[in-house]
């Protein structure tokens, strides 16, 4: 096997980071979906349960929260499970090729996108101020103050 240059090396690097963290999201997001899922039930029986009650003491108690409400608007407790069921944890499988040997060989800038400390000062970039609308305004400024008025008290 052919030695990997430094540019390699981070690639590879940064990507088993990137595939870390996208794995560590999948399984929050599944547990979350079926724990969302759960609780959209429970609320629909809740619902159910409330709708009763109001029927049968002839009272108008509100049957789910505004948010429960909202929630139910946006995504029902069976598309969630139906997507849950559509797939499984690390389908997507990625197979690590060979990449290209770019920028000659050299790593690339370290990037606090993934996880790396940047040494040195950072950049700053200030915008100037753009100096020829400055001139402008002084030559305006110049030909109107050429003709001097006085206002006397009592002329206004």
């Amino acid at each position: 096997m052919a030695t990997l240059t430094p540019y390699q090396k981070q690639f590879r690097q940064r990507m088993k980071r990137a595939m870390s963290l996208r794995a560590k999201a999948d399984r929050k997001a599944r547990s979350y979906a079926t724990r969302l899922a759960t609780a959209l039930l429970d609320a629909q029986t809740a619902t159910a349960m409330m709708n009763a009650l109001n029927q049968t003491y002839n009272v108008d108690v509100s049957t789910q929260t505004l948010l429960v409400h909202d929630l139910l608007d946006m995504v029902t407790p069976q598309r969630l499970t139906d997507a849950l069921a559509a797939s499984t944890p690390g389908e997507e499988v990625v197979l690590f090729n060979q990449i290209p040997d770019g920028n000659g060989g050299q790593q690339l800038p370290a990037n606090p996108l993934f996880g790396e400390t940047v040494a040195g000062t950072p950049i700053v970039l200030i915008p100037q101020p753009d100096t020829s609308d400055l001139r402008t305004k002084n030559e305006t400024r110049s030909t109107s103050s050429e003709h001097s008025y006085s206002i006397l008290p009592g002329e206004v």
